[in-house]
């Protein structure tokens, strides 16, 4: 079973039976294994029929005890030793099962991190949840199957084999009733995949609805939308549970059918066995093998309809994956090198203008205006940004993310010790305490650290849910300073704290980042005031360019923004 560190391999992106496959031969051995004992399993439970005639024609009818003795003890052995198989069948597929997991999801997440800041923008949140967690629950339980399935084929096979010194007739329709079953269950199937298809689609949109209102609730409550929001993901829900009705509905018929046809074709050969039986064809312990056969062939029938519905719906979960891992990441078409010394940054779009070893700052109308000039100057959508009069798109993207630090404000937090949240790892190569200690003294974080049981080693939970949101903003501005970038652009660094702490914060980071590049997006006049430049921007172009004192005296519409009036878009206009 592969394991945390091992390299999980390439995988077939060609379609979803592909990717089944890769899964398939990335395990090759175990997969073969499983298989084999599968169908030594299931050719052993037809063997008991057979040896139970033996010793009804040769020991019970003869009279001959011994002979009963030895067949009645062969039968008993077989059932030991098929027990035994079980067991190993068992542990053996939840082996390829737990491969599959686990391979596929390194996979995705391989997957996740090659895409980096364009995974949020190529696809939604709700959509990597339901692929991370049930199309790959889904992926993982259609492997289990396989070896069954292989055993229910070469058993179904030995039975008819077997039948055929009984009786050609009877094994003539048992060879045609498996192809009849498939016949009759095979639409159906067709149509799971359908239904099965439109219900992971709606269980993605399902579940981004929960993640926006999970992370947004608070703001909802404050603008009077929650309702708004709850009707909608009623509704959602609603229609989640009509398509979840239908593709239960087919399953149900799926599975009706996987148990009654084999038990309707059970009824149909004995009464055929039992006609021939009274007839004198075939011997009273070969009525019973016939019935004892057929009986077996329930189960490997129902294994072999088993088989279809799970690698079906398998293929459905397998497509969204490979959907998924075809996503490309943002293409590296840079070829020049950037500029050697600290350079003005512009953004042609806005008409913003970033000088080096500045404190420049955003404030918009609409604060998604200043959210997309930071995604234009650092390079995360197509733009006609320049750096140092070379545009953006030309300079080698790695040079561009050693140099230039996007720090957003809801940046991801992971699991682990604060130093590792905020030092990247706490092993020797990382910052040193003094390094570490300036960044909390710049946030105002140091009392982040001294409420903590262990300090910098205390552990935090992912997204930071053990702290407030104060001070997740902090320790990820914590991060975003200890990186030391060239240039930092600081997406709303200060919105969740309190004035008091904002003050503080605005005035080191001055102090801090003096002779270094930063660009700061917010409305807050503690942070406005201490900037050197602010560009004030209306419907996303530089409306006006100055100090904050000077801008408040000649601008009303940017001292209507920073003083929170409530006729700011009024004036703005």
């Amino acid at each position: 079973m592969i394991d945390a560190y091992e390299d999980p391999g390439e995988p077939d992106c060609r379609g979803g039976t592909r990717y089944l496959w890769w899964l398939v031969t990335q395990q090759a051995g175990r997969s073969a294994l499983g298989s084999l004992i599968s169908a030594v399993w299931m050719v052993l439970l037809a063997a008991a029929p057979y040896l139970l005639s033996r010793a009804v024609d040769e020991g019970l009818a003869a009279g001959d005890y011994a002979a009963l003795a030895a067949w009645t003890g062969a039968l008993a052995g077989v059932h030991v030793f098929n027990a035994w198989l079980s067991i190993m069948r068992h542990r053996t597929m939840t082996r390829v099962r737990m491969d599959a997991l686990f391979r596929t999801t390194k996979v995705l997440i391989g997957q996740s991190v090659r895409l980096g800041a364009a995974l949020p923008r190529r696809i939604g949140a709700g959509e990597v949840v339901t692929i991370g967690v049930g199309d790959v629950q889904t992926i993982s339980h259609s492997l289990t199957v396989i070896g069954p399935g292989f055993g229910a084929i070469v058993a179904y096979l030995t039975v008819a084999v077997l039948l055929v010194s009984v009786s050609v007739p009877i094994a003539v329709v048992v060879l045609l009733g498996m192809p009849a079953i498939a016949v009759l269950v095979g639409p159906l199937l067709g149509r799971l995949q359908g239904t099965e298809t439109e219900y992971r689609e709606r269980q993605s949109v399902l579940t981004a609805r929960i993640a926006d209102l999970a992370s947004g609730l608070r703001v909802l409550n404050g603008l009077g939308g929650k309702e708004l929001v709850a009707d909608a993901f009623r509704r959602d829900s609603q229609r989640l549970r009509a398509q979840g009705y239908r593709v239960g509905a087919v399953t149900s018929w799926v599975q009706a059918l996987g148990m009654g046809l084999p038990t309707l074709f059970l009824a149909v050969v004995t009464w055929l066995a039992a006609r021939l039986a009274a007839q004198g064809a075939i011997t009273v312990g070969e009525l019973v093998s016939v019935y004892g056969y057929v009986a077996v062939l329930v189960r490997p029938v129902a294994f072999v309809v088993e088989f279809i519905y799970q690698v079906s719906r398998g293929v459905v979960a397998a497509r969204r994956v490979v959907r998924f891992l075809r996503l490309e990441p943002m293409t590296d078409t840079g070829t020049h090198d950037a500029p050697a010394e600290p350079a003005a940054l512009h953004d042609p779009e806005s008409g913003v203008r970033v000088l080096p070893g500045r404190l420049t700052a955003l404030a918009a109308s609409l604060p998604a205006d200043a959210v997309a000039v930071v995604d234009r100057l650092g390079r995360y959508v197509p733009s006609a940004a320049t750096w140092g009069g070379i545009p953006l798109d030309e300079i080698a993207l790695p040079q561009l993310r050693a140099r230039i630090l996007v720090a957003d404000h809801e940046a991801d937090l992971f699991a682990g010790t604060l130093r590792e949240l905020v030092a990247g790892h706490a092993g020797s190569d990382g910052p040193d305490e003094a390094a570490i200690a300036r960044a909390l003294h710049t946030a105002v974080a140091e009392d982040i650290v001294q409420g903590l049981p262990d300090g910098l080693d205390s552990p935090i939970d992912a997204q930071g849910r053990n702290l407030s949101g104060g001070q997740r903003q902090r320790v990820r501005l914590v991060r975003a300073l200890l990186a030391d970038p060239e240039v930092l652009l600081a997406v709303e660094p200060t919105s969740a704290l309190d004035a008091h702490t904002e003050a503080r914060v605005a005035e080191r980071l001055h102090t801090t980042r003096q002779g270094r590049t930063t660009v700061v997006t917010s409305t807050s006049p503690l942070l406005l005031d201490r900037a050197d430049t602010v560009h004030y921007l209306v419907d996303g172009k530089v409306a006006a360019t100055g100090t904050h004192r000077e801008l408040i005296n000649s601008e009303p519409g940017y001292r209507a923004l920073v003083a929170r009036d409530e006729n700011a878009e009024e004036l703005a206009r």
